[in-house]
């Protein structure tokens, strides 16, 4: 195998790294026991979204210098919304309002407020700790899915319009 046929490591999206981009789930599911937590675990994750799209705009840049000049900043601009859009959606936006949801329903029905579930006399602890290990547990059930679904809307929507801004550029300068 040649050094060509080696691709190179993404430690943002194919490493444990990419987990910091869930801290927001941790700061939802802990939300009601640690409320103050939910703001700066936004601004880790927050944090790691833009290191990634800083990543991967340098990135561009250096592969934006072998082509075509009429492409260059097209490059470099999808590449910088791509990765900015992506990571936002998926590893910020969709999960931290699953999670929430998903945690502020568990809190409802262990409170005996959800009719279709009708609890009563729930222990405290179970009442305290419930919805954190429910949201906890949800985490890893939901990360791949929202992934692909956050992949296929954008195959659907952004990815596109760059192609066709691309396809434009080399027509429209011929």
């Amino acid at each position: 195998m040649s050094t060509d046929d080696v691709k190179e490591t993404d430690i943002w999206r194919d490493s444990p790294l990419r987990y910091v981009g869930y801290t927001n789930e941790l700061g939802e599911s802990f939300r009601p026991l640690l409320p103050k937590f939910v703001i700066p675990s936004y601004v880790v994750s927050f944090g790691y979204v833009f290191c990634d799209t800083a990543d991967k705009t340098m990135k561009a840049q250096k592969q934006a210098e072998q082509m075509d000049e009429r492409l260059r900043t097209l490059h470099v601009t999808s590449t910088f919304i791509d990765t900015l859009v992506w990571q936002s959606l998926a590893s910020v936006i969709i999960p931290g309002i699953v999670i929430h949801k998903i945690v502020d329903v568990t809190c409802d029905v262990l409170a005996g407020k959800n009719s279709l579930i009708p609890l009563r006399n729930v222990p405290r602890n179970v009442m305290r700790w419930g919805p954190t290990f429910v949201g906890l547990a949800t985490i890893p059930l939901v990360i791949h899915p929202l992934d692909n679904f956050v992949h296929f809307l954008m195959d659907l929507t952004i990815r596109p319009s760059f192609d066709y801004m691309a396809h434009r550029q080399m027509k429209s300068e011929e």
